[in-house]
């Protein structure tokens, strides 16, 4: 199975924005066991700015474009030395990968882009990509890691695409509001209705939130890929994703 993952901030990094290596470490310790196991995967990783931040010692997220773009360029470098050494760990090589919008846009680019990622998977690499914040303006953005990993899972025809998140799926409403809120297991279907129950905020650190959830779903579903939404808190729930087991998370089918 080929098997696109994303993870967000929330994920990655504590509320100070610093590494939480317990996530991490289960997170790199699962996906080689998935690799190890005969899986093609593909690492779609946010974090590089909240890394950034934390490592350049601000205070919170910078506003402006060029202390964003700064603190990117700082935390790319952190996030990949993470990932390659405990990928190393499992004797996995990973690769980096930096997009910007123009390389789904751009007919040429993205087919380099397509040609690359089968070269890597085939010589046994597993890619990291993550939006070129360093280079990327508004109009070359692609705007957040949702929806790039959904316009990945398709470019690179996968099976999957499991978005690990804060939250354990799509819920009737906000279960951080809402205790009667109730979690749906199987979405066909991005309808009207579907789309109303998507809050409007994602965490302080990321730049997501349900709606981008649901706009990754129906690019997936469209193009006949399925995607799950799960807590990233629990790597391990890729285990039961993957063999097809009742688990805490929402599936949107194809």
């Amino acid at each position: 199975m080929k098997i696109v993952v994303k993870v967000g901030t929330s994920t990655l990094a504590h509320k100070t924005g610093n590494l939480n290596i317990r996530h991490v470490e289960e997170l790199t310790k699962v996906l080689s066991d998935l690799k190890n196991a005969g899986h093609e995967i593909v690492l779609v990783s946010s974090g590089a700015i909240g890394m950034g931040v934390a490592k350049l010692s601000l205070s919170n997220k910078p506003t402006d474009i060029p202390t964003k773009q700064a603190a990117a360029a700082v935390g790319q470098c952190e996030l990949m030395y993470v990932y390659d050494k405990l990928f190393s760990e499992y004797n996995h090589t990973v690769a980096q990968i930096l997009l910007t919008g123009s390389d789904f846009s751009n007919e040429e680019r993205h087919k380099n882009f397509e040609n690359t990622m089968k070269r890597l998977l085939e010589l046994g690499a597993l890619p990291v990509i993550n939006e070129n914040d360093t280079v990327s303006t508004d109009e070359i953005k692609v705007g957040d890691n949702d929806t790039l990993s959904s316009l990945v899972a398709v470019s690179v025809k996968a099976d999957l695409l499991v978005l690990l998140s804060d939250i354990d799926g799509l819920f009737t409403g906000d279960p951080r509001k809402d205790k009667n809120a109730k979690l749906i297991t199987e979405v066909r279907g991005i309808t009207d209705e579907i789309r109303a129950l998507a809050g409007k905020e994602g965490s302080e650190l990321g730049t997501g939130g349900m709606i981008t959830k649901l706009n990754a779903a129906k690019i997936c579903n469209d193009n006949g890929c399925d995607m799950i939404i799960a807590n990233g808190s629990n790597p391990s729930v890729l285990y039961d994703i993957v063999e097809g087991k009742q688990a805490v998370y929402t599936r949107f089918f194809a």
